[in-house]
C-alpha cells in the first residue's frame, strides 16, 4: 500500500509560494545592485567635473563656460540625491521580499513536517498490520503442527 497525502496539493502550493519569493527576492537584489552601480556612476562623473572645473579654473575661461560647468554639477549633485533615495526605497523592497521569503519558507517547512508525520504514522500502521499478519500466520502454524 502506497503513502498518499491527502493535503499534497497544498505543500506543493506552499512550495510554489516559497519558489515565486525566491525570485522576488532576487529581482529586488538585482534592482539593488543595478541602482547602486548608477549611483556609483554619477557620484565618479560629479568627482570628474569637479576636477575639471578646478582645472579650468587655473586657465583663463570665460565665465559662460564655468557656470555651465557649476550648473552641470549641481545637476549631478540633485540626480546623486535622488539616485541614493532610489538606492534606499530598492534596498527597503529587498528588505521586504527577505522577510516575505522567510514566512513563506517556515510556512512551507510546518507543511512538509506535517506530512512527514502523516508519513511517519503511516509507515507505522503499515508496520503494525504486517507484523499482526506474521504473527497470525505464525499462531496459524503452531495450531496446525499441535493437532498432528
Amino acid at each position: 500500500m502506497r503513502f498518499h497525502y491527502p493535503l499534497q496539493k497544498i505543500v506543493d502550493l506552499k512550495g510554489s509560494e516559497k519558489a515565486m519569493a525566491e525570485w522576488e527576492y532576487a529581482a529586488a537584489l538585482g534592482k539593488v545592485k543595478t541602482e547602486e552601480e548608477t549611483l556609483a556612476s554619477l557620484t565618479g562623473d560629479l568627482e570628474q567635473m569637479a576636477r575639471a572645473l578646478a582645472e579650468q579654473t587655473k586657465r583663463p575661461t570665460s565665465l559662460f563656460e564655468i557656470q555651465r560647468m557649476q550648473e552641470y554639477i549641481g545637476w549631478l549633485e540633485g540626480r546623486i540625491r535622488q539616485q541614493r533615495e532610489g538606492v534606499r526605497k530598492a534596498k527597503e523592497a529587498a528588505r521586504l521580499r527577505q522577510a516575505k521569503l522567510a514566512d513563506r519558507m517556515v510556512d512551507e517547512k510546518v507543511w512538509l513536517n506535517a506530512r512527514d508525520r502523516a508519513k511517519t504514522a503511516f509507515d507505522l500502521q503499515t508496520l503494525a498490520e504486517e507484523q499482526n499478519s506474521l504473527d497470525e500466520m505464525a499462531v496459524m502454524r503452531a495450531a496446525a503442527s499441535a493437532r498432528r
